[in-house]
């Protein structure tokens, strides 16, 4: 019940941009960046991260981070983050400069929430070498919940990062912060994972996938979340449940992209070609689908045929 509750206000907050088939989003969640140090999970799939990105930028698509960009939680102090990876920010720079990002915040960045922050640490930078400040991301507003709705039929996709609802990372965030960033985040460099997090926790995970799919039977919304770090594309007779993984997979990263009026789920990954060489590819996991196919309004399905 509560899940619903937390659902149903984020959607109701929601910002509303329109889509019709020339309209192309890429989603991306829990890239987690930390500081360049061993606890960092980020940084191993950098070089993945940047190459996505990349594409993404030359084809025009409008990069949504679904949550948990930055860890924020092991690293309050931003310019931590932001020493480590400068490559990084200078391309998500390129999309804001011309307004193609869009940047949703999740409980390890729960910090974006407040206005005063992002002011004080994303909307200019200092740069150590020349000793001066530049203009970062001047004026971004970090959202909790997007609404994509469509031009034509008014289907509606519902994005969010999905810690809505998880006790330990909703409205018990503050104390799981501080297990984790005087505790846990130590352990990271060994694999350990905290028992609060749904990444390790099938169980947790699970139940909340449960109660999101009972959201989106309950409203007739079709959603996509990050927060559990396992990508989820609906089959056949599922309910449209989309979840876009996460960045710090072992040599890959999974995305969910809207492209052409269609939707799917992506992964770019290293290999090694048959020279040895390391590549790094992008390949279609499931999909492409029309997006009308997951529109679970009754007032859809319960339209007469026309021949």
């Amino acid at each position: 019940m509560f899940t619903d509750k937390r659902l149903t206000e984020a959607y109701e907050k929601a910002r509303v941009e329109y889509i019709d088939e020339t309209s192309n989003y890429v989603f991306l969640s829990d890239c987690h960046r930390g500081d360049g140090s061993l606890s960092d999970e980020f940084a191993r799939n950098k070089n993945i991260f940047l190459y996505a990105l990349e594409y993404y930028y030359k084809n025009e698509f409008i990069y949504v981070e679904n949550g948990d960009g930055d860890e924020l939680w092991e690293h309050h102090e931003f310019k931590h983050i932001k020493n480590a990876h400068p490559e990084v920010f200078a391309i998500l720079k390129r999309f804001y400069d011309e307004k193609r990002l869009i940047m949703i915040y999740g409980n390890h960045n729960i910090y974006l929430k407040s206005q005063w922050y992002v002011e004080q640490n994303y909307f200019r930078n200092y740069d150590e070498y020349t000793e001066f400040f530049y203009d970062f991301l001047p004026g971004i507003r970090p959202i909790e919940a997007l609404v994509l709705k469509d031009r034509k039929t008014k289907q509606e996709i519902f994005v969010i990062h999905g810690m809505q609802g998880d006790l330990p990372n909703d409205q018990l965030w503050y104390p799981t912060m501080l297990s984790l960033k005087y505790f846990w985040r130590f352990l990271h460099a060994f694999g350990v994972k905290s028992p609060t997090s749904p990444v390790k926790n099938m169980n947790k995970r699970h139940k909340i996938e449960k109660n999101y799919v009972k959201w989106i039977q309950k409203h007739e919304k079709m959603l996509i979340c990050g927060h559990t770090h396992r990508f989820k594309y609906p089959k056949t007779k599922d309910l449209p449940y989309f979840n876009s993984g996460c960045c710090i997979y072992p040599t890959n990263i999974t995305a969910i992209e809207i492209t052409g009026g269609q939707i799917q789920l992506v992964r770019w990954k290293t290999r090694v070609n048959e020279d040895g060489l390391l590549q790094i590819k992008r390949e279609v996991m499931r999909g492409p689908d029309p997006i009308g196919k997951f529109d679970i309004r009754a007032s859809v399905k319960n339209e007469p045929v026309t021949e």
